[in-house]
């Protein structure tokens, strides 16, 4: 089994390095392709590949979506297969956060309601993890999130604010135990798609009729989560109850890897909150 693991890793980083070595060919194309359509001199850098690439231009499909990435077999059995979640604390939660980790999934003692991720479990031990058939780990405190895809990444890091209880919302709504539909508002950008990946299939598909909805909507780089049930009052109108919990994330690093190879994985993308200050920018929308 490690063996196989062990070589299963290698094809996935084998893979990923000649997906960069694609994306840089298929990045000089574009660039002469742009020349020679606005009639304008060949960037000096591409000039002695000029005519190899014009030749590989020729055989580009027209429409294509450029290279295929390694990322796109990271997903591929979701919808097929339902995704498998362990939640993971600290060594030493406090009893605040106890009551966060098992809001998504109840533990042996709280049986009373369903959960944010249906198929999820909750322990208190990350290693425990490690070995076993899941889909997902997300290790959480009341400041973070961790959500790291198995068996080779990606690792998404968030930090979290304004986070609120599920029972310190008025007016509860009563939970479902449907898979919830999603909602996600303004990730328009590659990255934000990349996000919007990356939390959607911690979900399985939900049925037609069910009526609960979680929302993440992006607003200033900063995700709003919000979970609610739905009834129709008539045939025109309904009416929102939300359950809770609610809060804000923002996402401030991406690693092509698991949290077990945290120290030597590559890092796809990181927030830097000091450069470009001269104009703001928006990495989940193309704005």
């Amino acid at each position: 089994m490690l063996r196989r693991e062990a070589r299963l890793r290698r094809e996935y980083l084998y893979r990923k390095a000649q997906e960069a070595k694609q994306h840089s060919i298929e990045d000089k194309k574009q660039r002469l392709k742009r020349a020679l359509e606005e009639n304008r001199l060949i960037p000096t850098e591409i000039r002695r590949e000029a005519l190899t690439l014009q030749k590989q231009l020729e055989f580009d499909d027209e429409g294509g979506e450029g290279v295929s990435s390694h990322m796109d077999d990271e997903y591929k059995w979701a919808g097929v297969e339902d995704p498998k979640v362990m939640i993971t604390t600290s060594r030493d939660p406090s009893s605040r956060l106890k009551m966060f980790a098992k809001t998504p999934r109840p533990g042996p003692e709280q049986r009373e309601s369903d959960d944010e991720f249906p198929l999820s479990i909750w322990i208190s031990a990350a290693p425990v993890c490690i070995g076993r058939s899941n889909s997902h780990i997300i290790s959480c405190s009341l400041d973070g999130l961790i959500v790291c895809h198995l068996p080779f990444g990606p690792t998404a890091y968030f930090t979290l604010c304004n986070v609120v209880m599920r029972h310190d919302i008025p007016d509860l709504g009563t939970m479902s135990e449907a898979h919830p539909h999603l909602v996600f508002h303004n990730f328009t950008s590659r990255l934000g798609q990349r996000v919007s990946n990356i939390m959607k299939y911690l979900f399985p598909v939900p049925k037609d009729d069910s009526r609960r909805v979680i929302t993440f909507a992006n607003q200033e780089d900063y995700i709003s989560f919000r979970h609610h049930v739905y009834k129709k009052t008539d045939h025109r109108n309904i009416e929102l109850s939300e359950v809770g919990p609610r809060f804000e994330m923002k996402l401030y690093m991406i690693k092509l890897g698991t949290l077990e190879n945290e120290g030597t994985a590559e890092v796809e993308w990181r927030w830097h909150p000091y450069t470009n200050t001269a104009k703001k920018r928006k990495y989940l929308t193309n704005e």
